[in-house]
């Protein structure tokens, strides 16, 4: 007899139950945890560097259990434009981002997306903030999957409603913005020493992966169809450059980049 197995995120549930634990006080996105991930996304080129990343302030979570996925550049029919960072429900407990990255192969400049996983993988050695320093994330970690819990030395956390907290400074671990940390936002940009997956990252790269949830693909999308998001217009300092919750440009937490650095202005202009 054929048995039909059962989702993840649903097993999860019924283990939590059965063991007498606390299910984390957050509701799970639908996206299923073995969603694609953004294939077509693999060939997303552009032929000159994205803009430096921009200095923005990160917004605290609007619920316990949301994890921060920083802003990033992606290529659109204007050129670059900024897609916010923001708190997202995970697709399943347990589950960890890893930004997307831009990085120089040959002649073209070649995005390489984001995904959801037990582990951080590699990201290009870039500095994007909020606890993801160029490898591995000091943002956070998960309590055996049971609930996750925010480093307040990288993650603005308003502790009077979230408890769950501890405070790890590490070693020699920096965020956009501080002195000194390099603001290119891709792999093989002039003056950055090119970094390479290390062993423990290729590792994590065979391990199962899960894409982009559906609040995470509404954001994008918003952001591509937000004229004052590409940096042609912007001089890249995106009015948006980080929300509370995927998908809100607008409203209370919504931050805007700060005049950091001299302005932006493209190689070409996109036709």
């Amino acid at each position: 007899m054929r048995t039909t197995p059962v989702p993840l995120s649903v097993a999860w549930v019924l283990a939590a139950a059965l063991a007498g634990c606390v299910v984390t006080p957050y509701e799970l996105q639908p996206t299923p945890v073995d969603s694609p991930l953004e294939t077509y996304d693999a060939s997303e080129q552009a032929p000159e560097p994205p803009p430096p990343l921009p200095v923005y302030e990160q917004p605290p979570p609007p619920e316990d259990g949301y994890i921060w996925t920083p802003g990033v550049w992606r290529w659109g029919p204007e050129g670059y434009f900024w897609v916010p960072g923001t708190w997202v429900a995970p697709p399943a407990p347990g589950l960890l981002w890893t930004p997307g990255y831009w990085a120089l192969t040959g002649t073209a400049y070649v995005f390489h997306p984001g995904y959801w996983g037990r582990h951080v993988g590699y990201y290009g050695g870039i500095n994007y903030g909020g606890g993801y320093t160029g490898a591995g994330f000091v943002g956070g970690r998960w309590d055996n999957d049971h609930r996750f819990h925010y480093n307040t030395a990288f993650t603005n956390v308003n502790t009077t409603t979230v408890r769950n907290t501890y405070r790890e400074t590490g070693v020699g671990h920096r965020d956009i913005g501080s002195p000194g940390v390099p603001r290119a936002g891709y792999v093989g940009a002039p003056g950055v020493r090119p970094v390479q997956p290390t062993r423990t990252e290729s590792t994590f790269a065979r391990e199962p992966r899960t894409g982009l949830t559906a609040p995470q693909y509404q954001h994008r999308d918003t952001a591509r169809s937000s004229p004052q998001q590409f940096a042609v217009r912007n001089e890249g300092r995106p009015p948006v450059a980080a929300t509370p919750r995927a998908g809100a440009f607008t409203g209370q937490g919504v931050t805007a980049a700060k005049p950091v650095g001299p302005v932006y202005h493209p190689q070409q202009r996109p036709h």
